[in-house]
């Protein structure tokens, strides 16, 4: 192209920079950025989108300042996006604190801080910090008037149940706020989850009822919390109130509901009487699994969740249901035993 009299534009050398950094031919890449951050055009907010991610990908953070610096002295218009950008960069590496100078830095200049930079702070902190960090994180947020958002409160609430801190993640669902709606059942599912860790059932009842009087409408995950703690502490006379409380305002059962029962009757040898259990659920349901995934971060799987799900990924048996599944699994589980059902 050269050869030929025809120099090349920003847009043939941008594109030409971020084929380079993709296949991780820096210093090449670092050449043409230099190139076009000295030129009479200058990159826009995309390119400098697409060189943060892939050096970040590879780790190279230095680079990734180098370029925040680049760009701050060259007083772009897309400045603050270029913040944002740098300080998730660093987040999602674990530099916590080149992401906290990013920030600082940010503010100094007069930039705000949004609510997607506050909530990816507070992500980045709940993952590589300390819950001390994580928590002096979110209080920095609440000072900034800054809402925190669903995937914040995820992130913190994991950061809580990895540590099995489950008074400190009580303290912290009703700090945010319990009646808020925006983020439907989570902060009250998360809290009865924090009783059903330790099996304080009168808690976990009482906050239930503390959820309907507030005007939530439990869901499948909320019944599966309590079908779960039911189960492991056989607590059967619970157990079926629950199944027709989810009948009554019609919550469909998934995998995990029927493994609670199953896992239940049979774990106090009483599979002979799983028809009285099941008979008013549809064993000719497509088996899935609809419960939010934090519950197996506290309680785990279910014998019959884990092994259905083994089953499942066998394609030789054809379209599976409840009943079919059932079935495998109390011939798999009693074969030595030559005890079957029928289902």
């Amino acid at each position: 192209m050269k050869s030929e009299g025809f120099l090349p534009n920003n847009s043939t050398l941008s594109a030409l920079m971020l084929c380079y950094a993709d296949n991780g031919l820096f210093p090449k890449a670092q050449a043409l950025w230099d190139e076009i951050i000295n030129s009479s055009f200058g990159p826009n907010i995309q390119i400098v989108s697409k060189l943060i991610d892939a050096y970040g990908k590879m780790g190279h953070f230095g680079e990734v300042t180098r370029i925040l610096n680049q760009v701050s002295s060259r007083d772009f218009n897309f400045m603050h996006e270029v913040y944002s950008l740098a300080i998730s960069c660093f987040g999602k590496g674990g530099q916590l604190e080149m992401m906290e100078n990013a920030l600082k830095e940010m503010v100094s200049r007069g930039f705000p801080v949004d609510s997607a930079t506050g909530n990816a702070f507070i992500r980045y902190y709940s993952i590589f910090g300390s819950l001390t960090e994580m928590e002096a994180a979110y209080d920095r947020l609440k000072k900034s008037r800054i809402l925190i958002e669903e995937e914040g409160i995820r992130a913190m609430s994991f950061a809580y149940i990895k540590e099995k801190k489950y008074y400190r993640l009580g303290q912290f669902l009703r700090d945010v706020g319990l009646g808020r709606k925006n983020v439907g059942n989570l902060l009250w599912n998360l809290l009865l989850l924090s009783y059903a860790a330790n099996f304080k059932m009168k808690s976990l009842q009482r906050e239930f009822l503390e959820m309907v009087e507030a005007g939530f409408a439990p869901d499948l995950t909320t019944f599966n919390i309590r079908a779960m703690a039911f189960s492991r502490m056989s607590l059967f006379w619970d157990l079926h109130l629950s199944l027709e409380h989810m009948q009554h305002v019609k919550v469909v059962a998934d995998l995990v509901t029927y493994g609670c029962v199953v896992d239940a009757y049979l774990d106090r040898r009483l599979g002979k009487n799983l028809d009285f259990a099941l008979k008013k659920m549809n064993m000719d349901d497509s088996p899935l699994v609809s419960t939010d995934h934090f519950v197996f971060e506290v309680l785990g799987k279910g014998d019959f969740h884990s092994s259905s799900e083994a089953f499942l990924e066998s394609k030789r048996n054809g379209k599976w249901t409840y009943r079919k599944l059932i079935a495998t699994y109390l011939k798999k589980k009693y074969r030595s035993n030559q005890i079957f059902w029928n289902y």
